[in-house]
């Protein structure tokens, strides 16, 4: 009823609700028949249906080495983030990730559902692997080798400044972001990025993951996962976890807008990265996410809900995303947009309220300078919506005609 109501509120999100789960049904009919490529991309659908959704769009070879970059990491943060797994135990396996990507018999079982499957059967992931390009399998191993490290490095160490949270996002993320800028570039179809804009590429998307994800993080059992860093949060509360006491509502919402107003500071690096991509493929592949991440990060600010449940886009608005994403002119839009709605919600008396305003007027003035926000209509920002008679009853037609077709295909089965 939540999805019902949502469109109900929005109606004109069907339309990219209705495209979005046909391309979804498309994509999984195109899983190929080999017994371990099958296996990879039935895991990608299962562990994000929206990356499985967009990366579908490039081209055969570079997607297949997306799909299985995607999966070995996926694997090396299932082996992170299980916290059953004893550290002595962890430790070498991290450390030694990019050796086993080699050994079609290697696996270990950890994680849970869909992650403990493909922990399990994780020599389907080594034989596709093998299979790549070299180009293709020297970029996997060199950031599987540097991320594995990296985290090794921080299951020891705690994430005590704002240094260690860059350090640990570049190691986490940063490295995917160096990771498909040298994929893209053995692909042939576009110029390696420096390291900088793909790094800030990976940082906003973690930054933006690491503040929504903080109840699930704190909750974490048997031992909770903790990545604010202290420096920015002992400024707050004593402890991390006292951010989701009630009593401590006025702080948390200080405490996560400064870490908000962290994260904005990767924006700028990451238009300049999406303005020099040639591939329209590509393009979309990068965009989609970082639009998805600028939305949220609007959403969670000021937004107390953060420290209750779970703060996301509705899912209308991320169908409008994925179906609307094809250009600069987009992104631009997008950014402003949702800069535009996070920007009312800055409270002068916000501790940080002087640095986060001036971050996203910086982000604005980026968008502004592009010159093309006045030759698209916004999608994002509409004034109070207004519908007709008519288009409820449209609606609802289109629902009697899908719940039609649903009921005859479970008949004939």
């Amino acid at each position: 009823m939540g999805s019902l109501g949502a469109v109900l509120r929005h109606p004109d999100d069907l339309y990219p609700l209705l495209k979005l789960k046909m391309a979804s049904r498309q994509a999984e009919k195109q899983i190929p028949p080999e017994p371990h490529w099958a296996f990879c991309y039935s895991m990608l659908h299962k562990v994000s249906r929206s990356f499985a959704l967009v990366i579908q769009q490039l081209g055969t070879d570079l997607r297949n080495a997306v799909c299985i970059f995607y999966l070995v990491l996926r694997a090396l943060d299932t082996v992170e983030d299980d916290t059953s797994v004893p550290t002595d135990v962890k430790v070498p396996i991290l450390i030694a990730f990019h050796r086993h990507v080699y050994d079609r018999e290697w696996h270990f079982s950890c994680g849970t559902k869909e992650y403990k499957v493909l922990m399990d059967q994780f020599h389907h992931v080594s034989t596709a692997f093998l299979e790549l390009g070299k180009g293709y399998q020297d970029a996997i191993e060199d950031i599987t080798k540097r991320m594995g490290a990296g985290m090794a490095k921080f299951i020891c160490k705690e994430v005590e400044s704002i240094d260690d949270y860059d350090e640990y996002c570049y190691y986490v993320a940063g490295l995917v972001g160096l990771g498909l800028s040298k994929l893209f570039y053995a692909s042939g179809t576009e110029d390696l990025a420096p390291d900088s804009l793909s790094n800030s590429m990976g940082l906003f998307l973690q930054k933006t993951n690491i503040i929504r994800d903080y109840l699930e993080d704190i909750n974490e059992i048997p031992k909770c996962r903790m990545f604010w860093p202290r420096e920015i949060w002992s400024k707050y509360v004593n402890k991390l976890e006292d951010l989701k006491y009630e009593e401590n509502s006025d702080k948390a919402v200080q405490c996560l807008n400064d870490m908000v107003t962290n994260a904005l500071m990767h924006v700028e690096d990451c238009l300049k990265y999406m303005s020099a991509l040639r591939d329209h493929a590509i393009f979309r592949f990068c965009a989609i996410p970082q639009i998805m991440a600028i939305g949220t990060l609007a959403l969670c600010y000021n937004n107390i809900e953060v420290f209750r449940g779970v703060v996301k886009m509705r899912r209308g608005l991320t169908a409008k995303v994925i179906d609307r994403t094809n250009n600069m002119t987009d992104v631009y839009l997008a950014f402003y947009d949702f800069s535009n709605i996070l920007k009312p919600k800055i409270n002068k008396n916000d501790p940080n309220a002087t640095k986060t305003l001036s971050r996203v007027e910086a982000i604005q003035k980026a968008c502004m300078d592009s010159g093309v926000l006045n030759k698209r209509k916004s999608y994002i920002i509409q004034s109070e919506l207004r519908y007709s008679s008519t288009m409820i009853v449209i609606f609802f037609i289109i629902l009697a005609i899908i719940f039609s077709y649903l009921s005859s295909t479970r008949a004939s089965k």
